[in-house]
């Protein structure tokens, strides 16, 4: 179901990527409820203080999954975007590289945290998340994914740093 809504738009940002587009998800109400509640659905028997969603496609999924589990939210942006003192980690991207931020406050030790993108490709984005808040002392195990690329092996990444990940659906390809 997710899949026929999600447009795949060819050598976009370079040549060779199959960018998975979620905007078209997003459009459709239906569809859009459909896959906050299939995540909601799929963690109905965990609690979490906060989830913690990438900039910036992840943080509309993020923030409607925070309210259906009862969570704060909180944002990992690019560098320099966030007001306050931040924490940073860089990370290279299957395109490039870039850093990740949070504000030092947003996570207290012992917190649990779901950590939650549009999708997973190399895991170069989650892993660098992953690190901000275990550096701040939080319990991250769980992470959710609109969309999972399994050929390019983010899942595994995930798996191999002790986070569980889901994925409402897969596309084959990059």
């Amino acid at each position: 179901m997710f899949e026929a809504l999600i447009r795949t738009i060819p050598d976009y940002p370079k040549p060779g990527i199959q960018f998975r587009d979620i905007t078209t998800l997003l459009q459709d109400k239906q569809g859009f409820a459909a896959a906050i509640d299939g995540l909601a659905r799929h963690y109905e028997n965990n609690t979490f203080d906060k989830v913690v969603a990438m900039e910036a496609r992840g943080f509309i999924i993020g923030a409607a999954l925070a309210v259906k589990l009862g969570a704060g939210f909180v944002p990992a942006r690019k560098p320099g975007k966030l007001p306050w003192t931040t924490i940073s980690q860089p990370y290279l991207l299957e395109y490039g590289s870039d850093a990740l931020e949070v504000h030092k406050d947003a996570i207290l030790p012992g917190e649990r945290i779901l950590l939650v993108d549009d999708l997973i490709a190399t895991g170069g984005t989650a892993l660098a998340a992953v690190a901000l808040v275990r550096q701040l002392g939080g319990l991250l195990e769980q992470a959710a994914f609109v969309i999972d690329l399994p050929e390019l092996g983010g899942m595994q990444q995930l798996a191999a740093a002790g986070v569980q990940g889901f994925a409402l659906c897969q596309f084959s390809g990059h």
